[in-house]
């Protein structure tokens, strides 16, 4: 059971848009309060929605995809993933482009240290630190929907 819990997690990791270090130097990402804010949003209506249930989180995430990936969503099974960013290390990121995609997606593309906690049926079932991306397109803030594996 462990060994599954751990694929779980390194999956969801990886497919969620997570890397290992980013080359180059890491400076504070230059954005206006409004745009600071639609970020801390759009993390704490993703969580929100996991508190609400599955379901509820699957639907916001499919919402909030990238418009050039939402056929590249996934069902997380009836789990739950909880995202805690750390705001300090919010940074832009050029030139990464989605696991299996050679092209940079559209708008600017961020990355921010987070823990994600993965649950289900409210039993914590892991929990890791990583990087995730989001982007900031046309006024809106988009992500990545993670995909579990095993």
């Amino acid at each position: 059971m462990a060994e599954r819990i751990a694929v779980l997690l390194v999956s969801l990791a990886l497919l969620a848009g997570c890397t290992g270090p980013v080359a180059g130097t890491a400076k504070p990402a230059s954005l206006s309060d409004g745009d600071r804010a639609r970020f801390r949003e759009f993390y704490e209506r993703l969580n929100k929605a996991g508190d609400e249930g599955a379901s509820q989180q699957q639907r916001l995430l499919k919402e909030t995809q990238h418009p050039d990936f939402r056929q590249k969503t996934c069902d997380l099974r009836g789990a739950t993933v909880k995202v805690e960013p750390t705001w300090a290390t919010l940074r832009t990121d050029a030139d990464w482009a989605p696991p299996g995609e050679k092209a940079h997606p559209r708008g600017n593309v961020y990355v921010v240290a987070v823990t994600i906690t993965l649950s289900r049926d409210g039993a914590v079932v892991g929990s890791q630190i990583g990087s995730l991306h989001v982007v900031h397109l046309d006024g809106q803030v988009y992500g990545f929907a993670p995909c579990l594996g095993g």
